[in-house]
């Protein structure tokens, strides 16, 4: 259900909003002895949740273990310790949140015969049996993968920019390198899905998981669109500013 795609990534919200507060706010004046930690956490998770997504065929441990690369995506934006880059952790969270719910929705919705699919394999020829389900599957990947211009790449992006401008360019390279690996395992999903011999036909998607994988699709999609992503900019400025802001004088 959607319920279950929205615990799969309000923990890691959580922490990392708690993560923001806690450096931000409560520890300006050890920036530096934090700092460093932030980028070991950042390396290491951008790192482990590259090569352990690689060899999955479930695709919902796929997705578990890619999540932890994305926590370490978020992290290069914090260890910037600057505004900038604490409003690109805070897009890069209402980024990975859509994507989440998005892709978590779809893999629900991979039902045969009143079970759920979760074999990467069983996904292939999805395309030419269920097109609809495949194209928003295929935009959530490719999001997830960082694909320009959809708002992964976005997020990332937003990470990043605040991580070089901040004179960390081994943990940006680190990030990049972490992205291209990770951009196999999820272009590899859209190949089986799109040129492999089709399989069994899932059951029709209907109900609350097609409004939210087809919502989240549209808004990955439309995010280079000034209202959506403009929006999201302007909100995760102000709450960054405003964290900062919020610290012990």
């Amino acid at each position: 259900t959607p319920v279950t795609a929205f615990f799969a990534a309000a923990p890691k919200v959580a922490a990392m909003a708690l993560l923001i507060r806690f450096t931000q706010a409560a520890m300006p004046s050890v920036a530096a002895q934090w700092q460093q930690i932030i980028i070991f956490l950042s390396i290491a998770s951008m790192v482990l949740g590259a090569f352990a997504a690689i060899g999955q065929t479930n695709i919902k441990r796929l997705l578990a273990y890619s999540s932890i690369g994305h926590v370490g995506f978020a992290l290069v934006g914090l260890a910037a310790n600057n505004a900038e880059g604490t409003a690109g952790v805070l897009i890069y969270l209402a980024i990975y949140v859509l994507m989440t719910l998005g892709a978590f929705a779809c893999v629900l919705s991979m039902r045969r015969n009143g079970e759920n699919v979760e074999d990467i394999s069983e996904l292939a020829g999805l395309s030419r049996t269920d097109l609809r389900l495949a194209t928003v599957f295929a935009i959530l990947m490719f999001s997830l993968a960082g694909i320009p211009p959809l708002a992964g790449f976005w997020a990332k992006w937003y990470a990043f920019l605040p991580a070089i401008k901040a004179g960390l360019y081994p943990l940006a390279v680190i990030g990049v390198v972490a992205s291209v690996i990770g951009a196999f395992y999820y272009l590899r999903i859209v190949k089986i899905m799109f040129f492999d011999e089709p399989a069994a036909p899932f059951e029709p998607v209907e109900g609350k998981a097609l409004l939210v994988m087809s919502l989240a699709a549209l808004l990955i999609v439309g995010f280079v669109l000034p209202i959506v992503g403009g929006t999201v900019f302007d909100a995760a400025t102000a709450a960054a500013s405003a964290l900062i802001g919020a610290g012990p004088t």
